[in-house]
């Protein structure tokens, strides 16, 4: 591949191709490229830092998404010619079937092989796994595939938790949404965090939540609960971190008593509450050390935690590493973080 850099403050235009096949999921493959041509909207008429191809890895004209919208190609594969900046990979619906990718094996090893960086979305990473793209290399997936990519591809190091991640010039990205994140942080990586975060303003989306920030959040956790006044709870308390979000405390919010509140929140939720407002106060937590240069005393009082070797105690607990560790790895300075785990 050719690894190649150019700098962020030059003005030319980067080849940006979708590489489709059959059955592609219109998520994976939309949500990038709106990314990329938000980034040229906003920077115009000055300049328009991206041309974004769509090419049809199959050879037909028409690319049939997985959810029954069809999509006209610029090019197939077969007829692309020319160096490329970055080649971004969506998923299929039918990726199961990845054992027989042989012809889009050939296609995208011919491709990646002119571009500068090679991006998978959810689970285009078993298109670039049985190209071989992958091989000695970090990579993630959609959560409900990470287990079938690492034992179909044991000489991958599949990265379960992270929302992308960078190895070298190759990316991968987790489930759906973490498409739209790895090209922001794309976008910021070429144009810098101002260009990016006037982006993900205008998509009405976040910044950039870094590559080690977890598939598996507390508030994604706690969406299968069908119980309106548990859903109410949980929406207050993560915005009332520093209230009493003890068993108690949000026992006599829920009406409930605390022995019943407890019983139905690990039967509904899977956890305890005290393990899930932990979750809740680590990963606000996680944000204001991403986001801000506030001190470990303020961003410990603010998310509730009373002090900052409380909250140092939780970040070993839930992520494994020290909040400033965390923040001198994850601090955005423009630059997208080198690998996924915290």
């Amino acid at each position: 591949m050719n690894t190649r850099r150019r700098s962020s403050a030059q003005c030319a235009t980067r080849r940006v191709v979708f590489l489709a096949f059959a059955d592609v999921v219109l998520i994976d493959l939309v949500g990038p490229w709106e990314v990329f041509a938000t980034a040229n909207a906003l920077t115009a008429p000055r300049s328009r830092p991206y041309e974004l191809e769509l090419v049809s890895g199959d050879g037909s004209a028409m690319i049939a998404s997985g959810g029954g919208v069809s999509l006209a190609s610029d090019h197939t594969a077969r007829g692309s010619r020319g160096a490329i900046d970055t080649l971004v990979v969506p998923a299929a619906s039918s990726i199961s079937n990845a054992e027989g990718l042989l012809h889009p094996s050939r296609t995208l090893r011919r491709l990646a092989q002119r571009s500068r960086r090679v991006v998978s979305i959810c689970g285009g990473a078993f298109f670039l796994a049985a190209a071989g793209l992958l091989d000695g290399r970090r990579a993630t997936t959609h959560w409900r595939g990470v287990r079938e990519l690492a034992s179909r591809y044991p000489e991958i190091d599949v990265q379960e938790d992270p929302i992308f991640v960078k190895d070298g010039n190759v990316y991968t990205s987790a489930g759906a949404t973490a498409g739209i994140d790895l090209a922001l942080a794309l976008v910021e990586e070429d144009l810098g965090r101002a260009v990016a975060l006037e982006c993900a303003r205008d998509l009405v989306v976040f910044m950039r939540r870094p590559g080690g920030q977890s598939q598996f959040s507390a508030t994604l956790e706690s969406q299968h609960t069908e119980r309106d006044a548990l859903n109410d709870l949980i929406a207050w308390a993560a915005d009332n971190l520093s209230s009493d979000l003890s068993v108690e405390g949000m026992a006599v919010r829920a009406n409930m008593s605390p022995r019943n509140f407890s019983r139905v929140f690990r039967n509904e939720i899977g956890q305890t509450p005290a393990s899930f407002v932990e979750k809740l106060r680590v990963e606000a937590a996680r944000r204001h050390l991403e986001e801000s240069d506030e001190a470990l005393d303020s961003i410990s009082a603010k998310c509730g935690f009373g002090s900052a070797d409380s909250m140092r105690r939780s970040f070993h607990r839930v992520i494994k590493v020290a909040p400033r560790d965390y923040r001198v790895r994850f601090r955005s300075r423009g630059k997208v973080p080198v690998d996924g785990n915290p």
